[in-house]
């Protein structure tokens, strides 16, 4: 099997939306990704950082997803990184009401031996720094670097987010932060801008208005499935990159035409977690469901039309 090395956070979150609000409960980028990429055929671990007050419960979670936990160290006596925030009534807007690094402030990433030689690597969104020290540490060059990053990084650490942005092959962000980051308004240009920053291709997710995949003069756009109820999007783009990057992961095929499959899958199961608080959907998800609803964005697309 493929390997696919996923960097992130594992978190608490506390998170409040028009829908109603939770305590502590499992967060952070690297465990939607790991979750995300555990309904395909791969091996996976993730590198990160705990504090010894991160339950033993959610630890077995994620090994018996078959993610490889080698990498992720608990801080004896530390605290687990915890974001809290509260969602607008849009859902597409939010604020941050509470971050507390913790253990991640000193956070100095270990690539597993096993794994220096993964054929995927999924830089999920941290300290640039993070990201460039796991490419530091690998010891055969990936057939794919995924990058996702956020507007933070843009305002306090733009310099070494430019350096690792030169190294990878993919990256992810939002049309907001696709704007900030190119000073383009029109996405179009932006993804021009950005990729003769380093990336071949530029994923711009526009939330419920699904994504766009950019590769040179070439543009895919894959939608959003219209859901009746959307709970909570924390965790929904991680999601998505945790999909997109187990497909190329298992596909072992990193052509613009198997990315638009990717897009797909990545959008298929932020679907599904965005139905329920946190982590709580991808937790109860079956591969059954997911399957069945891949059939139901195929029929949203497919059409014939005579010309």
């Amino acid at each position: 099997m493929n390997k696919l090395l996923i960097v992130g956070t594992v978190a608490f979150d506390a998170i409040e939306t028009p829908f109603g609000k939770t305590d502590k409960i499992l967060g952070g980028a690297g465990t939607y990704i790991g979750l995300s990429a555990s309904f395909f055929n791969l091996q996976s671990a993730i590198v990160s950082v705990v504090g010894d007050d991160f339950p033993q419960e959610y630890l077995d979670l994620l090994i018996e997803r078959n993610v490889d936990i080698s990498g992720l160290e608990v801080v004896k006596g530390g605290k687990t990184f915890f974001w809290s925030g509260r969602y607008h009534n849009d859902l597409n807007s939010r604020d941050t009401l509470d971050t507390q690094l913790n253990v991640l402030a000193d956070f100095q990433p270990k690539v597993p031996q096993n794994y220096k030689n993964a054929d995927v690597v999924m830089l999920g969104n941290l300290h640039p720094l993070v990201q460039s020290s796991v490419l530091d540490q690998m010891e055969t060059k990936p057939k794919l670097v995924v990058l996702d990053t956020m507007n933070f990084w843009m305002d306090c650490a733009l310099p070494e987010l430019l350096e690792v942005i030169k190294r990878i092959d993919v990256i992810t962000i939002n049309d907001e932060e696709a704007r900030q980051l190119s000073g383009e308004y029109s996405l179009v240009k932006a993804a021009a801008k950005i990729q003769a920053m380093g990336p071949k291709y530029v994923v711009i997710k526009k939330g419920e208005h699904g994504a766009l995949l950019f590769h040179n003069k070439e543009v895919f756009f894959a939608p959003a499935l219209p859901l009746e109820e959307v709970f909570d999007p924390t965790g929904a783009g991680d999601t998505f990159a945790g999909g997109f990057a187990g497909f190329i992961t298992q596909s072992e095929n990193v052509s613009f035409e198997n990315m638009k499959n990717a897009i797909i899958y990545g959008s298929n199961l932020a679907s599904f977690c965005v139905e329920k608080f946190g982590t709580d959907r991808m937790v109860d998800l079956d591969k059954e469901e997911v399957m069945s609803r891949l059939q139901q964005f195929k029929s949203l697309t497919q059409f014939e039309i005579a010309l």
